[in-house]
């Protein structure tokens, strides 16, 4: 009768330390494509979900499509930043702009608000409760309303409806409304008080 010897294998077989066999099977199937190569050419590109996507602006009701303001990619900004860093500094002040559907809601709502204050300014009614009482009239609540003294002349108010904020002021010459997305790093109409 013949004997097999088996030492070997038994020792072979035994169990592999599972930090060995995850670092067997991470070497096996990571670093074989590499940029440039043609190995997946055939798939489709996922260059689409990684990059963000530009927002668009189109003329809201009552606006020409030429009096539309472009997009934001269309916006240039200096290509050397300031040196003293103001604008570094200060970016958390700069209101967010509003674009596509909340942009109209954005050029609705202050029209509503320039309309409601007029008579006021023709009149020469500046006191923060009339400019606050006009713009509750419209349906804001209470809360959402400030109004304030802005100069001997002049009031100015700020309804915080965020994400769409509107702000202006009014005064013998005018009555001015605008409308934006709220502040970075800060969930409110108000202007935030502190930076980094």
């Amino acid at each position: 009768m013949t004997m097999i010897r088996t030492a070997g294998i038994r020792s072979a077989m035994l169990p592999v330390p599972v930090p060995v066999a995850v670092l067997a099977v991470l070497a096996a199937g990571c670093g074989t494509e590499r940029a440039g190569n043609s190995a997946g050419a055939d798939r489709p590109s996922r260059a689409g979900a990684a990059t963000p996507s530009t927002p668009v602006d189109f003329p809201c009701p009552g606006e020409s499509a030429t009096s539309a303001p472009p997009t934001a990619a269309a916006t240039t900004s200096p290509a050397v930043p300031p040196t003293d860093h103001y604008a570094e500094n200060h970016g958390f002040m700069v209101p967010f702009p509003l674009h596509g559907r909340h942009r109209c809601e954005g050029l609705s709502a202050v029209a509503r608000v320039e309309k409601a204050l007029e008579p006021l300014r023709r009149r020469g009614d500046f006191a923060p409760e009339n400019t606050r009482g006009a713009l509750t009239g419209l349906g804001y609540s209470a809360g959402q309303v400030r109004s304030y003294q802005n100069g001997p002349t002049g009031v100015g108010f700020l309804i915080d409806t965020y994400p769409l904020c509107v702000e202006g002021t009014m005064n013998r010459d005018s009555t001015r409304a605008e409308a934006f997305g709220g502040h970075p790093d800060h969930s409110g109409c108000d202007r935030p008080s502190g930076g980094h």
